[in-house]
C-alpha cells in the first residue's frame, strides 16, 4: 500500500480524478474521519482545499504517480 499526502486547489480536481479514474485499482483519499473515492468527482469536491490530504493506493501506474508527484508535498 502506498501512501503519499498530497495538497491540491479546486481548479486541479478534474484532472486528479481523470487520472486516477484511469487506473485499474482503488485509490481512496483520507480526510479527517472521512474516506473519500478518488475517482469520484463530487466526493473529491467535497474535501477542505486548505488541507493536507493523505492518498492511499496498491497499484501501479505511471501517468498517476507522475501527476501525483506535481500535488505532493514535503511532510
Amino acid at each position: 500500500m502506498k501512501e503519499r499526502k498530497i495538497k491540491m486547489r479546486p481548479d486541479e480536481v478534474k484532472d486528479f480524478v481523470d487520472v486516477a479514474s484511469k487506473c485499474d485499482f482503488d485509490i481512496d483519499i483520507f480526510y479527517n474521519h472521512f474516506i473519500i473515492d478518488a475517482k469520484s468527482f463530487l466526493g473529491v469536491m467535497g474535501l477542505d482545499f486548505n488541507s493536507i490530504l493523505t492518498l492511499k493506493y496498491a497499484g501501479d501506474n505511471r501517468e498517476f504517480e507522475n501527476y501525483v508527484d506535481q500535488l505532493a508535498v514535503a511532510y
